[in-house]
């Protein structure tokens, strides 16, 4: 539904002005519209600040946003991992960080403590590798347990502020990290990439339907919006871990736990040795309802795939390291997470960069 040229919410109440009017959200009909703070907050008209955006991410190949439709389902952990496998890949790669209440990618890629550093060219990223910068709040704030308590507007500001004045030079790759949910912070980001070129949004999910709800709200978004959806991401799809990775106890019937793990890891060597090299599975979350795929196939978006529950995977993440990583012993989630990568590269007609290219 259009007003005036505006594309007016299909929630929206008779004659809205249009979110992009400047009596968006203030107008006698806004008056309990589910959509008038957002619409109210939401940047108007043309703005000033869009030529300086564009001027910069001109020199941006691709431009990737990463959602999720709650928070814990592992949507930043996902943003770090799919960022150092690009940049093993040799590509030049950006991690945007705009989630500015909650901004943990600073320790999922190793760099608490570090500061921005200007330059006459503006805001310079924080370098992991030489070709993978990150910029994120959690650089900016005096203490690591300080809290940001800022309304929408702020929020928004600095959003601008992250796409104008950061000089990322030339990146294959910009993967922005966004917050859960449908909020300012996603409106402002999709508004200012739109009028640049952004390819789409991942979201990712968990299997259980708490999840699934909001995630098709996230899809619903999306294409309100007019962001492509790239694909879902079902994350902690089951509990993996090698069987000789598990401790095992016993209970008696008054809850007395007994650590039962040398006699049992001891009696598998002696007597089954091959059961050592199994890996075992457990459905954490309730899937029985189809899942991500099932949620894909009724909204009509791609699926991505799977990736396990995996402890070595949770370890790296909190010690800011790489899941591909030789040492990583992530040898259930990284081949999930490299299977994903490869067919997001493909959707997106990318080739591998060869080593030395």
């Amino acid at each position: 539904m259009e007003n005036g040229g505006y594309e007016i919410p299909e929630n929206a109440n008779e004659h809205c002005p249009g979110p992009q009017s400047e009596s968006a959200g203030k107008s006698d009909a806004c008056e309990g519209c589910p959509n008038q703070q957002i619409c109210a907050t939401a940047p108007k008209g043309p703005d000033p600040d869009l030529a300086a955006i564009i001027e910069r991410m001109a020199t941006v190949k691709h431009k990737i946003l990463v959602l999720s439709g709650k928070g814990g389902v592992g949507k930043s952990t996902f943003s770090a991992q799919l960022s150092f496998a690009l940049a093993a890949m040799n590509f030049q790669v950006g991690l945007l960080d705009i989630d500015i209440c909650g901004p943990s990618i600073p320790k999922m890629l190793g760099l608490e403590g570090q500061e921005i550093h200007q330059s006459n060219l503006g805001w310079s990223p924080v370098y992991v590798e030489s070709n993978l910068g990150v910029m994120s709040i959690g650089f900016m704030l005096p203490h690591p347990d300080e809290a940001v308590i800022w309304r929408g507007p702020r929020k928004n500001g600095i959003i601008k502020q992250f796409l104008k004045d950061v000089y990322w030079g030339e990146l294959d790759f910009l993967v922005v990290d966004a917050p859960p949910g449908t909020s300012d912070e996603h409106i402002s980001i999709v508004q200012f990439l739109q009028a640049t070129g952004i390819d789409g949004a991942i979201i990712v999910t968990t299997p259980q339907q708490v999840s699934l709800i909001d995630v098709r709200k996230e899809v619903s978004f999306c294409k309100k919006v007019g962001l492509q959806v790239l694909g879902v991401v079902e994350n902690m799809s089951g509990f993996c871990q090698p069987l000789s990775g598990f401790r095992f106890m016993s209970v008696t019937e008054t809850g007395e736990q007994k650590d039962m793990t040398e006699w049992v890891i001891t009696s598998m060597r002696e007597k089954c040795p091959e059961m050592l090299n199994l890996i075992a599975f457990s459905e954490v979350f309730d899937s029985s309802a189809g899942g991500g795929v099932k949620m894909c196939m009724d909204m009509g978006v791609p699926f991505l795939g799977k990736v396990p529950l995996d402890p070595q995977l949770c370890k790296a993440s909190e010690e800011g390291r790489s899941c591909f990583d030789d040492d990583s012993k992530c040898r259930i989630s990284a081949p999930a997470l490299k299977t994903i990568i490869e067919k997001l590269l493909s959707q997106l007609n990318v080739s591998r960069i060869e080593e030395g290219a």
